[in-house]
């Protein structure tokens, strides 16, 4: 409003000065015709005040327009600014809604937590902190193979013999290990073998004069126990465990052999030892682990098959580990769990142990010996000697390929029959794609000369020891270990 009044005010005094103008002008020379002079001036005078109130009118025009673009704008801030006060309290309210709605859930909780049960309230603390499962591990290892086998007697296949190609799983361990203090914690490991019939030389046949002495024997077979111990660790050098637990030798030699999922140790292959046996176990750790032993007092009879006999069996190994070098001795005696009330066991079953060996990164070589007397003539009045050298060895290209290789030779009835000799070796390639898993094609031969003998692999051989004769073992295939 202030800039209109000034400009109309101008154009005011600026008409008013136009009027005044011929006031003061020189009059004119020429006398003649005064009347028609002094008309043209004023009509020219009033032409200008028009123009004048013209450009007045169109100005006013535009600062009309201004004002109410101007009247417009604010009319806007105000709805803005009302729309955001109401935006804000509407926050406000959500704000104490929610707070509200929590308060709502904590009361509820607390009336759900008075309604749990005291017993189940005690139970539920326990999760936080921990229970039996976070001392408790799982543990599986299979052995498994996919192989064509193919035996002879006298280079003759003989009849029922398993010649052919077959899958087949030999051992699933599953173990369950559990800590209860920092002393004493437990183990029991399940082994699972075929019901009937077994990775042999002649098929299970039921009822039947043909078939395999071994083919009835189901005891110790399907599901059963392999391993069940309590254990006392008093000291990493005084360790004790009572029950079915692993014997001083075969593990070890396992161990150190590194490929039990392909074949037996030399000892075990032709059962002249086992692995685990009921009974009391000492063992332990000296010197940082430089130097570790075991003794067992066992039942003899192996933990397929739990004994209460007149005396007691005992194993031990003392062994040295140094630098990749490792070597250990051990020996056995009993009665293998024949002294049994009323039984006639004239004989004591024992046996030596020995391995050396130096394995590292890039391989492996080692030498395992035994020698056993009547160790399966202790119910008879003959007695009996037996040796056996096994000598293995692998070389890893990477940390998944490697090749492998082992030689066993035992004589197994130096007093009863000293022509009768065993021959047997493997070798192959293994592939570790993963932790838990090796696979290994792998080729066995096994040739039994003047009589038989019993092996994991089936009963092989022919002729006695008056008369000549041999049986052969051969084997091809996809051998492999799953464990976890």
């Amino acid at each position: 409003m202030t800039i209109r009044r000034t400009l109309l005010a101008g154009a005011g005094i600026g008409a008013l000065a136009l009027c005044a103008t011929p006031t003061f002008a020189k009059a004119p020379v020429h006398h003649k015709k005064p009347h028609a002079a002094t008309a043209s001036a004023s009509s020219a005078l009033m032409e200008q005040v028009k123009a004048l109130q013209e450009q007045v009118a169109d100005l006013s025009a535009r600062l009309g327009v201004q004002e109410s673009a101007q009247r417009e704008t604010v009319a806007n801030v105000n709805s803005a600014q009302t729309a955001a006060n109401s935006a804000a309290a509407q926050a406000v309210q959500a704000q104490s809604a929610a707070a509200a709605a929590q308060s709502a859930a904590a009361d509820a909780s607390t009336t759900a937590k008075k309604a749990v049960p005291a017993a189940v309230k005690s139970e539920l603390a326990t999760f936080s902190k921990g229970k039996w499962w976070d001392s408790t591990s799982i543990s599986g290892r299979m052995y498994f193979n996919f192989s064509n086998v193919d035996t002879k007697v006298n280079g003759v296949k003989p009849a029922g013999s398993n010649n052919g190609t077959g899958f087949n799983i030999k051992r699933f361990y599953l173990g369950v290990d559990h800590t209860f203090s920092p002393i004493f914690s437990g183990n029991v490991t399940m082994d699972i073998a075929n019901v009937v019939g077994s990775t042999n030389t002649q098929n299970f046949v039921a009822n039947s004069a043909t078939a395999p002495a071994n083919s009835t024997a189901l005891v110790g077979k399907g599901f059963y126990v392999k391993k069940a111990y309590l254990q006392a660790k008093l000291d990493p050098a005084f360790i004790v465990r009572l029950g079915s637990a692993d014997l001083p030798w075969v593990p070890y030699a396992e161990n150190q052999y590194g490929y039990r999922h392909l074949e037996n140790t030399i000892a075990d292959r032709t059962s002249f030892a086992t692995s685990a046996d009921w009974g009391v176990h000492v063992l332990g750790d000296l010197a940082g682990g430089l130097v570790s032993y075991q003794v067992s007092m066992v039942d003899g009879g192996g933990y397929r098959n739990v004994k209460v006999s007149n005396t007691v069996d005992f194993e031990g190994r003392v062994s040295l580990n140094y630098k990749g070098f490792y070597a250990a001795v051990g020996g056995y005696t009993g009665k293998l769990g024949n002294d049994t009330e009323g039984a006639v066991t004239p004989n004591t079953a024992s046996r030596e142990d020995a391995m050396v060996g130096y394995k590292n990164k890039l391989f492996n070589l080692g030498v395992e010996y035994f020698h056993a007397k009547d160790y399966k003539n202790v119910t008879t009045a003959q007695e009996d000697k037996a040796d056996g050298v096994s000598a293995f060895g692998n070389v890893n290209f990477n940390k998944t390929w490697s090749v492998f290789g082992r030689y066993d030779w035992i004589k197994p009835n130096k007093i009863t029959n000293d022509n009768l000799k065993d021959d047997y070796y493997n070798m192959g390639i293994q592939w570790e794609p993963v932790k838990i898993v090796d696979l290994a094609l792998v080729y066995k031969h096994e040739k039994v000369q003047n009589g038989t003998l019993g092996t994991q692999n089936g009963t092989i051989g022919a002729g006695s020891a008056t008369v000549a004769g041999q049986g052969t073992y051969n084997e091809f295939g996809l051998f492999g270990q799953l464990r976890f």
